[in-house]
């Protein structure tokens, strides 16, 4: 039976993964909860205040023309009342209704935060769709072509929605006081608004001047010092909080206690990012995504503490350093990262219009702040953002610091290896842990699982993620065994699931050979691991990615003392831009890229009985999500069958031309 996030039963199982020392800090929220329902101090009086981390003369110039234009072409965008938000639209940017989910049309209650049913989307909506908005991200893009530009109607928008939202959200009033990871985006958004917008006649007036400001900051500060995410919920969510505390202590650190909540939320980001990282630089939650968000929040963390003087841990600048270097050795050859976990579309800061590429982006930043070593891949394309973190973020001293020599395939800690061969051959492969913290919230259930690209074009594709929760048979789809390249055995998902966030056992996977070297020289590369998400069972998979003859080769075996026979589950998930031809057990792939055709052949286990499924919905099978929020029908080739170990399941892959 699937457990529902957010209910009893859930909870009640979440709460059987905590040690004492979160209970505790838990229970100890609930009683603050409680109290702050009617203990509501105001914000201490501030005179003289002044806002000094101001961008460095020369910055705004230094920006590239054309990412100039598609940012201003985005704030007008804006100004028009447009935007969009996880694939919906919305049109009513000109004067915003701040409780409104356009998706379904619902809006959520005023009432004290803590009260609210924030997961209860018949209550309250897409909570995702009334929280992307408040994160003032797309003010942070106007502020910006309000700095390009000096256009005075991009500032003045910009006031007028920070002062609606300030009088419509009150401290602890309504769902933007829930959620510890808004508070703290939120608060980033404020510090640069506030930045770009220096040398506006009414800038001050906004900000320092303005008690309501003044009363808003503090309490958000005062909030996620109460408040901090822990144990299991420490992960991407803590990064935030600490990040936007630890900006806007720096750069609005005009009230008592500033300089503590300074000190404490660098100690936090410190910990909590070294936490969050593997030895080798990749996010500890195995989810692409936030690999990028994290980096994006460290970053802007430490450009408050070079803008307003204030020491770092050099710790924490190396850890950045080794997630800009893990980002530049698994992206392919158009700068795609792997499409691995959970993803929302989170940015920890947003100064670019549309068509920037996020990676290139934060590849062109990491070149500027810490220097590329001779390995990383070229970096094409421009972004605002880059210039502006790179003017605050003093260089990072690399001498002396121990950066791969060449540029590394096989993560050890993380479980990653990437194949690569000719023809822009990239080939994702997965052996690690079983997501992060003890209840692997962002994990799926893909173990073993493959990713395959030609040319940056999804071949055999990761489903993506799609939603969270209010859509439970969706959500589980997307982080299903069956969703995945990887081998299903009696019709469950590896690692027992208990619900769409919790697990009561989660899979150990291990690499046996990760021999990456071959492919690239005109050899084989080999890789092979196994998990034991299985009940009395372990599941095998061997790939060998061969350059002569452009061929990937897969080989599922089935081990397991006294195991019965088990009915199996093979599948391969096409990208999008793919067609296939299925006739038996081989498929014909087709697809076409710069406007050349391009085919490769799939040729399946003859064991096994294959069929294409494309677009199904009851249950949902053969679907592909490009973006949270956003889903489209794709080929998914599935075979079915027995397993008996008396023999593997060989399926090859082989690209033409």
């Amino acid at each position: 039976m699937t457990v529902s996030s957010g209910s009893p039963g859930w909870y009640l199982r979440r709460l059987s993964r905590m040690g004492p020392r979160e209970v505790g800090g838990r229970a100890g929220d609930a009683v603050r909860r409680r109290l702050w329902r009617s203990a509501r101090p105001d914000c201490p009086g501030v005179t003289g205040a002044r806002f000094t981390a101001v961008l460095p003369a020369g910055t705004i110039a230094a920006i590239p023309a054309d990412a100039a234009k598609r940012l201003i072409a985005e704030a007008d965008r804006v100004m028009a009342g447009h935007t969009e938000y996880f694939g919906v639209g919305r049109d009513d940017l000109d004067d915003p209704d701040w409780l409104y989910d356009p998706k379904t049309g619902r809006r959520a209650p005023r009432g004290y935060a803590f009260d609210v049913p924030y997961r209860d989307e018949d209550a309250v909506g897409d909570i995702k769709q009334i929280w992307e908005l408040s994160r003032h991200q797309y003010l942070t893009v106007l502020a910006t072509a309000y700095a390009i530009t000096r256009d005075e109607r991009y500032a003045g928008r910009v006031a007028a929605h920070l002062r609606s939202w300030w009088t419509a959200n009150p401290p602890l009033r309504g769902v933007h006081w829930i959620s510890g990871i808004e508070l703290g985006i939120r608060l980033l958004s404020w510090v640069w608004i506030r930045r770009l917008l220096d040398g506006w006649p009414g800038a001050a007036g906004l900000f320092e001047g303005n008690p309501v400001a003044l009363n808003q900051i503090w309490h958000h500060q005062r909030w996620l010092a109460a408040f901090p995410s822990r144990g299991s919920s420490a992960n991407n969510h803590v990064i935030a909080e600490a990040a936007g505390q630890f900006a806007a202590a720096c750069a609005f650190g005009w009230f008592p206690s500033s300089a503590r909540w300074r000190t404490e939320a660098l100690r936090s980001l410190e910990r909590h990012l070294r936490s969050n990282t593997f030895g080798s630089g990749l996010n500890r939650e195995l989810a692409t995504e936030y690999h990028g968000l994290v980096l994006e929040l460290g970053l802007a963390a430490v450009a408050e503490a070079d803008a307003a003087r204030r020491p770092v841990p050099a710790s924490l600048r190396l850890v950045l350093l080794r997630m800009t270097d893990a980002l530049a050795a698994v992206v392919d050859n158009r700068l795609r990262p792997p499409r691995q976990g959970d993803a929302d579309d989170g940015h920890g800061l947003v100064v670019d219009g549309a068509g920037t590429d996020r990676w290139a982006s934060l590849l062109a930043t990491g070149d500027a702040v810490f220097g590329r070593p001779a390995w990383w891949p070229a970096v094409t394309g421009t972004d605002v953002r880059t210039p502006l973190l790179a003017a605050l973020i003093r260089p990072y001293a690399t001498e002396g610091t121990a950066r791969p020599a060449s540029r590394p395939a096989h993560f050890a800690d993380a479980g990653m290896t990437i194949l690569r061969g000719p023809g822009e051959i990239w080939c994702r492969c997965d052996g690690g842990p079983h997501g992060f913290l003890s209840i692997a919230a962002h994990a799926h259930a893909d173990a073993l699982s493959l990713e395959v690209r030609h040319d940056g074009v999804d071949v055999l594709a990761d489903p993506g993620t799609y939603c969270y929760h209010g859509q439970p048979e969706w959500r589980q789809y997307f982080r299903s065994t069956l969703g995945h390249n990887t081998l299903q055995l009696d019709g469950g998902d590896q690692s027992v699931s208990g619900g769409p966030f919790l697990w009561t056992r989660q899979a150990r996977s291990r690499v046996l050979v990760a021999d990456t070297s071959g492919a690239s020289d005109g050899g084989t590369a080999r890789w092979c691991a196994e998990h034991d998400g299985y009940q009395r069972s372990v599941h095998r998979r061997r790939v060998e990615l061969t350059a002569a003859s452009r061929e990937l080769r897969v080989v599922d075996e089935v081990h397991g003392r006294n195991s019965p026979r088990r009915a199996v589950r093979l599948a391969f998930h096409l990208g999008p831009a793919i067609a296939a031809d299925l006739v038996g057990s081989r498929a014909v792939l087709t697809w076409t890229r710069d406007g050349e055709d391009r085919s490769a052949v799939l040729d399946l286990p003859g064991q096994l009985s294959w069929r294409a499924h494309r677009g199904e919905s009851d249950p949902p099978l053969g679907w592909y999500s490009a973006g949270f929020g956003r889903k489209e029908p794709t080929t998914a080739l599935v075979g079915t069958g027995f397993a008996d170990g008396a023999e593997g399941f060989t399926t090859v892959l082989k690209f033409r031309g």
